[in-house]
């Protein structure tokens, strides 16, 4: 049985890191945990043109492969679709450049803070 508490916990700190992460980076933090009923976005971030849509993942036991798993086609278009909501209903974004990021925190063997820039599109 998964203990939601701890993960929850764990979430909330690799969002914490990765918010941190685009701060130190240049970013504006426009949105965290921006839900609507078929999504969720963990970071929406706006750096110059570029509106940054990412994704987070806590994985200190996982590798790329698990990565993977967890960003998959599914997954993908939930965000995107978030995505979309999210532009529709806030329109000053909408000449950005759009990016969808991935962020993967505490993977062995890479940095705490590892950022897959488009990491993924709409297609």
């Amino acid at each position: 049985m998964r203990n939601t508490g701890n993960t929850k916990i764990l979430g909330k700190t690799g969002e914490d890191l990765a918010s941190d992460f685009y701060v130190q980076h240049g970013y504006e933090i426009v949105g965290r945990n921006y839900r609507i009923r078929s999504g969720e976005i963990d970071i929406i971030a706006q750096k110059g043109d570029t509106l940054v849509f990412a994704e987070v993942k806590a994985l200190p036991g996982g590798n790329a492969e698990i990565l993977a798993q967890e960003l998959g086609k599914r997954k993908q278009r939930k965000i995107v679709e978030t995505a979309k909501y999210f532009l529709k209903n806030h329109r000053q974004y909408s000449n950005k450049i759009i990016r969808f990021d991935a962020v993967a925190v505490g993977v062995p063997g890479l940095e705490t803070v590892h950022l897959i820039e488009n990491a993924f599109s709409e297609n």
